[in-house]
């Protein structure tokens, strides 16, 4: 699955870790995130987020 940078503080969200401090189970896609899930380090929404390889 396709890994997401923030563009602000780096953050990385991996599908295969998900971000269980805040209910997301490992194995989500990032499609299948909330449209309002936040960047757990910096606070952005998902629109300041890039793919990355």
């Amino acid at each position: 699955m396709q890994k997401y940078e923030c563009i602000v503080c780096s953050y990385v969200y991996d599908p295969a870790i998900g971000d269980p401090d805040n209910g997301i189970e490992p194995g989500t896609a990032w499609e299948d995130l909330p449209e309002d899930w936040l960047c757990p380090d910096c606070g952005v929404g998902k629109d300041q987020f890039e793919a990355i390889d």
